[in-house]
């Protein structure tokens, strides 16, 4: 298989049906409402997918993982874990697809397909209910966990501009019709 044709791949992760572990997902869709992406960046709604994710991660030379992490940090903490960090990242059961995401890393270096540079920038959920939309704390602190997208770009030389009018986020929309009791 042929690598994805990106240079840098930022994934959301999470259920977006169990409340706080949809934050991966959430944020990945209010950067992309808010800034102008760049060609040479990739946004991926990565859901709990798992094999799905072995093409796209393959061969790229930045991995950007935004998700939920059980840290044992109080709720809403906000973590960076990156490249040498993140294999002591699953020893530990941090995250709720990093079983998937651990085995996929593995498998892509034993076939020396691996991104050059792995970063996970997480939030660590405040309920984990079966509902959609995230908790009143975590939609609080979801800006905090765009702005650390924000700087892993720049941090990588992607130069990001702010919309004038931010993009509709679907699943912020689905969540407010739940809500309200609008959608099925």
């Amino acid at each position: 298989m042929e690598a994805f044709d990106t240079d840098i791949l930022v994934i959301g992760m999470g259920n977006l049906l169990m409340q706080d572990e949809g934050v991966g997902v959430r944020a990945v869709e209010e950067l992309e409402s808010q800034y102008v992406i760049p060609d040479t960046v990739t946004l991926m709604d990565g859901g709990t997918t798992g094999t799905e994710l072995l093409n796209p991660m393959r061969g790229i030379k930045h991995l950007i993982v935004a998700d939920a992490v059980n840290t044992g940090a109080p709720p809403g903490t906000l973590v960076r874990i990156a490249n040498e960090e993140v294999p002591a990242f699953f020893q530990t059961k941090l995250s709720n697809h990093q079983l998937g995401l651990s085995d996929l890393l593995a498998l892509l270096t034993l076939t020396n397909d691996s991104p050059e540079n792995v970063t996970i920038v997480g939030m660590v959920p405040h309920h984990l209910e079966n509902k959609l939309g995230l908790s009143d704390e975590a939609n609080d602190g979801l800006p905090g966990m765009v702005e650390m997208l924000v700087e892993e770009l720049e941090s990588i030389g992607v130069k990001l501009e702010k919309r004038a009018e931010p993009l509709p986020c679907y699943w912020a929309e689905q969540a407010a019709l739940e809500a309200t009791k609008e959608c099925a």
